[in-house]
C-alpha cells in the first residue's frame, strides 16, 4: 500500500512541475491580438451613428439615416456570393480609411436636399408617393448611387462605354444612331434612326432598344457624362451617368425625363452633397452636413 501511495504522489508532483514548466514558456507573441482603436463617430440628434470610409479620394461621414440600403465596402461580398464565403468574410475594422465600393440615397431635385429617416424629408418623400405617382405627376426625387474608382488603369470617362453601346446596337440590332443637329440643354444628342422606326416609317413606338442618348465632353475631348432617356412611355425616367475628376467617382442618377433640364444642376448638387460630408482623417467635420437629422 506505501508503495502504491508513494507512486501516485510521485506522479502527481511530476504533472505539477510539467505544468509549471510549460507556464514559463508561455510565448507573448501567442497572446490575442489587440483590436483596433474605434474611430471616433458623428452623430446625429437620435445619438444615430453615421456611416464612415474612404469614398474616392476623401473621408467621410455620411449621416444616419441617408443611404439607402446599405455601404458596400471593397471587398465585401456580392449580394449573390456563396453563403459559405460570406460566412467566412471578415471586413477589416471600420475607419475613415476604409475604402467604400458603393452607396445610394435620395436626392431631391426641385430643392438641392436628400432623404432622411426622422426628418422632415421622410414626410415629404411619402407624401410625394401618395400624392403624385398615383397621378402621374412628375416625381421630385431622384435615386442616387455613387461608385468609387480605385483602379488607376481605367480612365474616368465613357468614351469606351458610348462607342461600344453604338456598336452593340449596330450589329445586334441593326439600329444606327445618328447625332442631330441641335444640342439639347447642351448636350449632344443621339436618336436611333432619327428616331424613325424604319419598318413602318414612322416614330418608335417602343424604345426598349432605341432610348435617345445624350453626352456632354470635357476640353479635352473625354465624355464625362453619358444620359439614356425613354421617350415612348407613360412617365419616361432618363438613366444619367457622371465622372467626378476631383473625387475619383462615378455617379448614377434615375429620375423623371421633365427634369432633364436640369442636369448640370443635379450633377453640381450632389458633388455639394458629398463635399459636405467630407471629414479630417480623425473624423471632423469640414463643414455642415446636407441631409443631417
Amino acid at each position: 500500500m506505501k508503495s502504491g501511495y508513494k507512486k501516485i504522489v510521485f506522479i502527481v508532483v511530476l504533472l505539477w512541475q510539467v505544468l509549471l514548466l510549460a507556464g514559463c514558456d508561455y510565448d507573448v507573441s501567442e497572446q490575442p491580438a489587440q483590436q483596433a482603436p474605434v474611430p471616433f463617430y458623428n452623430r446625429d440628434s437620435r445619438g444615430r451613428a453615421d456611416t464612415i470610409g474612404k469614398l474616392g479620394t476623401y473621408s467621410i461621414s455620411i449621416p444616419a439615416g441617408v443611404i439607402d440600403g446599405w455601404a458596400r465596402y471593397m471587398g465585401d461580398p456580392g449580394d449573390f456570393a456563396d453563403p459559405k464565403i460570406k460566412a467566412r468574410y471578415q471586413r477589416p475594422p471600420e475607419s475613415y480609411d476604409l475604402p467604400i465600393e458603393s452607396f445610394g440615397f435620395q436626392y431631391r431635385i426641385t430643392d438641392g436636399d436628400v432623404y432622411t429617416s426622422f426628418r422632415q424629408t421622410q414626410q415629404d418623400y411619402r407624401r410625394d408617393n401618395e400624392t403624385l405617382i398615383p397621378y402621374g405627376k412628375p416625381f421630385p426625387w431622384a435615386s442616387v448611387s455613387v461608385y468609387g474608382q480605385y483602379d488607376a488603369t481605367v480612365p474616368l470617362n465613357f468614351n469606351f462605354t458610348v462607342q461600344d453601346d453604338f456598336r452593340v446596337s449596330k450589329e445586334i440590332s441593326n439600329i444606327d444612331y445618328i447625332q442631330q443637329e441641335q444640342p439639347l440643354y447642351g448636350l449632344t444628342v443621339y436618336r436611333a434612326n432619327n428616331g424613325i422606326d424604319p419598318e413602318t416609317g414612322e416614330p418608335w413606338k417602343s424604345d426598349t432598344l432605341t432610348k435617345d442618348r445624350m453626352i456632354k465632353k470635357d476640353q479635352a475631348g473625354n465624355i464625362k457624362t453619358y444620359i439614356k432617356c425613354e421617350f415612348t412611355q407613360h412617365k419616361n425616367f432618363c438613366n444619367h451617368m457622371f465622372y467626378n475628376d476631383n473625387w475619383h467617382i462615378q455617379v448614377w442618377i434615375s429620375y423623371n425625363r421633365s427634369y432633364l433640364p436640369q442636369w448640370q444642376e443635379m450633377e453640381g448638387n450632389i458633388i455639394k452633397i458629398l463635399d459636405s460630408w467630407r471629414v479630417s482623417r480623425e473624423g471632423k467635420l469640414l463643414g455642415k452636413q446636407i441631409g443631417k437629422a
